[in-house]
């Protein structure tokens, strides 16, 4: 989907989360590095973030509005974390949100394995609620006809 989105000229937007002196995400630390296949090519925006929340005091959504965007695909981590909240604000926000399954990730934990949990927030709880959820090729489909 990267690849598709910068051949079509589709604005790739990365958001990262800085945690703060100290921790494992702390700004500059490997932690906060975007890895290395998927990494940001010069030119594209990123935005650094303390909150859960992309749009809460980065400026991504004075960016977006300067853009004239109103449609986002959203993919990332943590699912049920940074993700969740940021699908979320951009429907509040009026964005038409997109997330194409499979493109989320988060970790397992006490309660449920990872996969489990993605595949909860895209059938129960994002799903026809805050964003479409489509198949990737769904997506990549319509990214041609942009």
């Amino acid at each position: 989907m990267l690849e598709r989105c910068r051949a079509s000229g589709i604005p790739v937007i990365y958001v990262c989360h800085d945690g703060g002196p100290g921790d494992e995400l702390e700004f500059g630390s490997s932690g906060w590095q975007v890895a290395a296949p998927i990494a940001p090519k010069p030119g594209e925006k990123r935005f650094d973030k303390h909150f859960n929340s992309a749009f809460r005091q980065t400026g991504l959504h004075e960016y977006l509005q300067q853009m004239g965007a109103n449609r986002l695909i959203l993919c990332g981590m943590q699912t049920e974390y940074c993700f969740d909240v940021s699908c979320k604000v951009a429907f509040e926000l009026g964005y038409e949100v997109t997330i194409a399954r499979g493109t989320t990730t988060t970790f397992d934990n006490d309660f449920a394995r990872a996969h489990d949990l993605t595949r909860y927030y895209e059938e129960k709880i994002w799903a026809n609620r805050y964003a479409q959820v489509l198949d990737l090729n769904k997506v990549l489909s319509q990214l041609n006809d942009n």
